[in-house]
């Protein structure tokens, strides 16, 4: 599965925050945003903590690319 996290890095600029500031405030430990910035795909739950931390929605964070293909 194909996802990316531009829109968050984007909605973080908006807001003037950076990502420890996002750490901070979503509550989410460091390798969840390496995750994220290697546009991996990370828990529901942490998406909502980070959702509630911005107060948007997931379309506003994450957008989904598809399926990878096989080989």
């Amino acid at each position: 599965m194909e996802v990316s996290y531009e829109k968050l890095w984007q909605k973080l600029a908006d807001k003037k925050m950076n990502k420890a500031d996002l750490i901070r405030a979503a509550e989410v430990g460091p390798n969840t945003l390496a995750k994220m910035r290697r546009d991996e795909p990370v828990h529901l739950s942490i998406l909502c903590r980070i959702c509630n931390a911005l107060d948007c929605g997931f379309e506003s964070i994450v957008e989904y690319k598809g399926r990878t293909k096989a080989g």
